[in-house]
Parts: structure tokens; sequence; C-alpha cells
């Protein structure tokens, strides 16, 4: 984990919103050479300074502790995708879409070999699963019941809800999918 400058994003979001640290220590009622020595790193702020600041800059809280994003990173370019196969499933490669598992999204597509079936005993999650089908058909086993789902369909599956994904034609079928933790 990258350590983060609590004071260097202050100062970031402060100077993005053209606000002066005389003017943002008076609307957070702190002093202006304490918010300056909290920017330039010679000073902790108090979890009730941070508070004061965030609401001033009406800006919440967390942001002072995440880093600034790196563009370049939130993209997954196709050849650099990371493939998954499951022990017990290789008829099944997951390609991961999102750029990192960070949040509570995983993102994927799901391959799946002609004849296969994507685990042998229904899954659940604690998540809302989101899925569409962008190559072949594919059936979907929601607890007891079955549904074929063809190119173009989409499906949501709550979370707690048992399932499994099956193709039984001779073509790979391609699902993709979120599933949002």
């Amino acid at each position: 984990m990258n350590n983060v400058n609590i004071g260097e994003r202050i100062s970031q979001i402060r100077q993005s919103k053209g606000i002066s640290i005389r003017e943002l220590a008076k609307q957070a009622n702190v002093t202006p050479s304490l918010l300056s020595q909290i920017e330039r790193g010679l000073a902790n702020p108090s979890v009730n300074s941070l508070k004061s600041v965030a609401t001033a800059l009406n800006t919440p809280l967390f942001t002072f502790f995440t880093s600034e994003v790196i563009k370049e990173d939130l993209i997954v370019r196709s050849k650099q995708r990371k493939k998954v196969i499951l022990p017990g499933s290789e008829n099944v490669e997951y390609e991961v879409l999102a750029p990192d598992n960070s949040d509570n999204l995983e993102f994927a597509i799901m391959n799946l070999l002609p004849q296969s079936s994507s685990c042998n005993e229904h899954i659940f999650h604690n998540g809302n699963e989101i899925a569409y089908i962008l190559e072949g058909e594919v059936n979907l086993y929601l607890d007891d019941e079955k549904f074929t789902l063809f190119k173009g369909d989409s499906v949501k599956v709550p979370a707690g809800v048992k399932h499994r994904w099956e193709n039984s034609s001779d073509g790979v079928a391609k699902v993709i999918f979120a599933v949002i933790l």
C-alpha cells in the first residue's frame, strides 16, 4: 500500500478549489499556522481538525487518505488481461477486466468451453451479479430452476442465490459479468 501524505492531499484539494490557506483555516476553525504546518507535513492533525477541514472543503474525509489516481493504471489492455483458471474447473477461463481488485467490484469475462459447467456444485456469493451473454448460449441454474440464455440476454443474480453456469452447446460461450460485493 502506498503511503499517503494527508497534508499534501489537503493542499492539492484546497488549491484545486482556489481557496487560500487563510480562507480555509477560517472556514475550518483552525489557525492558518496549524493548517500550513499540516500541509507541509510538520504537524499531525487531530481527527476533529480533519473533519473540520473536510467539511470546509466540501470533501469526504476519506479523500485525504487516498492517493492520486494514475490514469494509465485505470486501463486494462485486451492483451494484458489476467487470465484465471480455478483448480478443478479447467473448462472455464476467466479474463479479469478490472484493473485491480481493491474496489468492491469483480468484473470479468467467463469463457465456458463446450459441454462444460462453471462448477460442479451451485455456488453463491455475498454480492449481486449482473451478467450478459456475449457469445453462444448457456443454461443458468438459479437454485433449482434452469433458464436458457442466448447471445444478448442479461440477468441479475441476487446475493445469496445459489447458481451455476452450463454450456451444453458445441461452441464456446462467453459471459461478461460484474459482481458488486
